[in-house]
């Protein structure tokens, strides 16, 4: 496994500009990361697996060491199935941290050789989800500087079906 691929995993459900950034510092720190969409069973996304494929691949298109894909079942499992030796993960608040950190710890003891690293948001992102976005684009509201146009296109789009 080479220390030069790393996975950054979530819903995406919609991207923003705090996920960006993390796609943006992860692509610095490491020669190669895939950006990938979880795919749950039981959840029910506003965007699909497809569509949050396309979305990021459009804002991640300056950067040519990232890629897109989407998983479904153990992110540690597909990590290993990428022979990925990092997985990067996104701190908000200290909520985050402990979540996180357990998760970390059974990923661990699932695959030692599958480090997890975490990188804190940025101030200015530090209250941004994509469920807030959601519910203020589902209103609306403009969400232009909580994620990249393309986003807030797609979800203008969405909702106008609703």
């Amino acid at each position: 496994m080479s220390r030069a691929l790393a996975v950054y995993a979530g819903s995406f459900d919609p991207a923003t500009f705090g996920h960006l950034d993390l796609i943006e510092r992860a692509a610095a720190l490491f020669d190669n990361v895939i950006v990938a969409i979880g795919v749950h069973p039981t959840k029910h996304p506003l965007f699909g697996a497809d569509e949050r494929k396309a979305l990021i691949a459009q804002i991640v298109g300056h950067l040519p060491n990232v890629t897109v894909d989407a998983f479904d079942g153990l992110l540690i499992e597909y990590c290993a199935s990428k022979n990925a030796s990092v997985i990067v993960r996104g701190l908000r608040v200290n909520t985050d941290f402990e979540y996180e950190l357990q998760i970390a710890h059974a990923n661990a003891d699932l695959r030692p050789s599958i480090d997890t690293i975490f990188l804190p948001t940025r101030a200015k992102h530090a209250f941004l989800s994509a469920s807030l976005v959601r519910e203020i684009a589902s209103h609306g509201g403009d969400v232009s500087r909580y994620a990249p146009k393309v986003v807030c296109d797609a979800l203008v789009k969405k909702f106008a079906k609703k």
